[in-house]
């Protein structure tokens, strides 16, 4: 009789144990979904973070392409503003001598 309380009371035991032990491989597996679910996500916000990066370093470099451009420009008209003034200058005082005879 006593036997049967002890195998009773163990299977029981064993019984709960492995309702517990189910419980936790669910609760494992819901976290398992989860956690996949945050790295899916992550991994979308990474890549899309690269696309803009790379974006933004191809508008850097066209962007540094134009200043270029528009420096050497400046520099061009600079450039070509002081030779006309100083044909004007010329001018100007060609005519002076040219006016005082």
């Amino acid at each position: 009789m006593e036997l049967q309380r002890d195998s009773s009371r163990q299977i029981n035991d064993l019984k709960f144990k492995l309702v517990k032990a189910e419980q936790e491989v669910t609760a494992l597996e819901q976290n398992v979904t989860r956690l996949e679910s945050h790295v899916t996500r992550y991994k979308s916000a990474a890549e899309n973070a690269e696309k803009v990066e790379d974006e933004l370093k191809a508008e850097k470099r066209k962007l540094q392409r134009e200043l270029r451009t528009a420096l050497d420009k400046i520099e061009e008209l600079e450039s070509s503003n002081s030779h006309l003034n100083k044909r004007l200058e010329k001018m100007k005082s060609s005519r002076g001598m040219a006016q005082t005879p």
